[in-house]
C-alpha cells in the first residue's frame, strides 16, 4: 500500500520525513506509546481497524508519527492520530495531516473530523478546523469535535 508521498520544505526534520500508507498493524507501537502508554496496547487497536486507512511518517526505517483515518461517504474521520514525542514540534504531524488532506480530496471526500485532545486544538485550529460543541471526555481525558471542510 503505498500513498503518494507529500512535497515537503526543503530543511527540517519534515524534508527528510517519507509518507506513505501502512497496515494498521503498523500504528499500535506508536499509538501505544504516545496516547495510552498507561494501558496495555491493545487499548490503542479501534473495532474498525482493518476498515481504515492508515498513514505513517518514516525517518529512514524508524516510523514516528501514525494516523488513521476512516471515510464513510464524503466524509473523514481522523483518529489516533500519534508523533513520538522526540520528533513532535519538527513539522512531520503537519506534513502528515497535509498528506491525509490532499489525499482525501482525490477521494471526493469534502467534510473531515476528529475528537481532538483539548491539548491539541490549537495544532487542529492551523489547519482551519473549528471546535464544534462542548467538551467531552474519554478515559478521563478532555476532547473537543473539531472539523472542517476541505
Amino acid at each position: 500500500m503505498n500513498a503518494p508521498s507529500s512535497a515537503m520544505p526543503p530543511n527540517g526534520p519534515e524534508s527528510n520525513a517519507v509518507i506513505r500508507q501502512i497496515d494498521w498493524q503498523q500504528t499500535i507501537a506508536v499509538r501505544h506509546r504516545v496516547l495510552w502508554p498507561d494501558r496495555p496496547p491493545e487499548f490503542s487497536h479501534i473495532d474498525n481497524d482493518n476498515a481504515g486507512l492508515h498513514f505513517g511518517a518514516f525517518i529512514g526505517p524508524l516510523l514516528v508519527c501514525v494516523a488513521s483515518v476512516f471515510i464513510n461517504d464524503e466524509s473523514a474521520r481522523l483518529r489516533k492520530y500519534a508523533t513520538l514525542p522526540e520528533y513532535q514540534g519538527q513539522g512531520i504531524g503537519t506534513t502528515v495531516l497535509k498528506s491525509i488532506f490532499a489525499h482525501l480530496k482525490q477521494q471526493a471526500v469534502d467534510y473531515f473530523w476528529c475528537d481532538a485532545r483539548e491539548s491539541a486544538i490549537g495544532f487542529y485550529r492551523r489547519f482551519g478546523m473549528r471546535v464544534e460543541g462542548e467538551r467531552f471526555y474519554k478515559s478521563g481525558e478532555p476532547y473537543m469535535r473539531m472539523s472542517v471542510k476541505l
